[in-house]
């Protein structure tokens, strides 16, 4: 008995207060935007590399290769907002759920975008 009063008194003068409480809402809410982070990072460097390929063979001469470019060019631009806007949503204390959303939505399909015109651009490069 003795020994039991001890021990809570030592545990007591330590300051342990138990386990700790970990929010999984904005653990949740941070692993999604570390993946969105990433994956438009990937993205972006894999449009950077479509275009200097395209400069490389100089398929960029082309009729087909210069549209491929512009719109690369369009997507690059589209690819450094949806990192803005990564960014500033990261550092928001709480962000709104629906807002957030709405911004992850719209960075899915620049993505999207992004990875179909490099697909793209790997066929015209491939043709020459």
């Amino acid at each position: 008995m003795r020994a039991e009063a001890r021990r809570l008194t030592l545990a007591a003068r330590d300051g342990r207060t138990g386990s700790p409480v970990i929010d999984l809402g904005r653990a949740r809410d941070a692993r999604r935007l570390r993946d969105a982070q990433a994956r438009s990072a990937q993205v972006l460097d894999a449009n950077k590399r479509a275009l200097a390929r395209l400069f490389q063979s100089g398929a960029i001469y082309s009729r087909a290769g210069t549209r491929l470019a512009r719109e690369l060019l369009a997507a690059h631009q589209s690819l450094v907002r949806a990192a803005e806007l990564l960014a500033r949503l990261g550092q928001r204390p709480a962000a709104e759920s629906r807002v957030a959303d709405e911004v992850y939505e719209e960075i899915q399909a620049l993505l999207a975008r992004a990875s179909a015109l490099g697909a793209r651009s790997e066929g015209i490069v491939a043709r020459r």
